[in-house]
């Protein structure tokens, strides 16, 4: 057993990387979910891509991935495939239309469950002011890219002024502080800008994928730097559709508790088996609609849930 200041100089270092993983890994379950979503690239256009060096270079040697992970069957285009990962369905959506038409009055979503179970969460969204409800497109900002806010229980029935809704879904900016004060809730939903994302081409690149794979390579290691992720921290990061079918699409595993080390299966997966992931790892239910009826991702952990 080494001192604790021995420890931490050594965490400092970058000596006891491994010993970091091994030892936060011991002291917990999965306790914190962090969740990125990037946009409209089948994985054959990332893994080998020399547009993504971050991703193909430090990601996958580190982390376990999945070879076969969908879209929901046929779903097309963003929007459903976020209220997919959020309720198992997309309620018969199939548009990007904004909340003042496609919201769902439904309280059978899972951040509504994890609310019920006093499981604290976020959605921090890059673009956003902070200071209303986001419910309509701002700047790079997509409101198509924030499912939360199509839940009226959530936006208290689309209000831009609704506290409830303003307490969580936050400014991307406020993450680094909330994780480095150790007060990030329990589960973490980002999504970046429609640059970041890989969704639209911007300057000074103009090339969608490293765009997105150089956001990563920014903010990311914030993540796996944080308390909340050597301590029982997974972190999921996948895409919203395949383009122009239905992928595969990426969907990469980071955490003390997954097998890492570049290992990948070719389990069939697609989004509700993200969100049966999640509602297991904390422990709530019904299992919400395709989530009841798809595989879990646990064989890309050693632990879990």
């Amino acid at each position: 057993m080494i001192s604790s200041r021995t420890f931490l100089a050594a965490v400092a270092s970058g000596i006891l990387t491994s010993m970091v993983v091994c030892a936060d890994a011991a002291a917990a379950n999965i306790e914190t979910v962090f969740v990125i979503l990037m946009e409209n690239h089948n994985w054959s256009a990332i893994k080998g891509s020399s547009s993504a060096p971050y991703i193909n270079k430090t990601l996958l040697p580190m982390a376990s991935h999945a070879e076969q992970y969908f879209n929901a069957p046929g779903i097309h285009p963003s929007l459903p495939n976020y209220l997919w990962l959020e309720a198992g369905t997309n309620f018969g959506i199939l548009n990007d239309n904004s909340p003042n038409t496609d919201s769902q009055s439904t309280t059978q979503h899972l951040v509504t469950l994890l609310k019920n179970a006093k499981i604290s969460w976020k959605a921090y969204e890059e673009g956003i002011s902070g200071t209303q409800c986001p419910l309509t497109n701002s700047g790079k900002y997509a409101v198509r890219h924030d499912p939360f806010v199509y839940f009226n229980d959530v936006t208290d029935n689309q209000s831009k002024t609704s506290a409830y809704c303003i307490a969580h879904v936050r400014p991307f900016t406020e993450l680094a502080t909330d994780l480095a004060n150790n007060t990030a809730p329990q589960y973490v939903f980002i999504t970046p800008n429609l640059c970041d994302d890989m969704h639209d081409s911007c300057s000074p690149t103009n090339n969608t994928t490293r765009q997105g794979d150089t956001w990563l390579s920014q903010n990311v290691p914030t993540i796996l730097n944080s308390a909340a992720y050597r301590n029982g921290g997974a972190l999921f990061i996948t895409w919203d559709e395949g383009e122009p079918g239905d992928g595969p699409i990426g969907m990469i595993v980071l955490s003390p508790f997954a097998k890492g080390h570049g290992y990948q299966n070719s389990i069939p997966y697609d989004h509700g088996s993200a969100l049966r992931s999640v509602e297991e790892i904390f422990g709530v239910s019904p299992l919400l609609h395709d989530a009841a009826a798809q595989t879990d991702l646990a064989d890309l952990f050693t632990v879990f849930p």
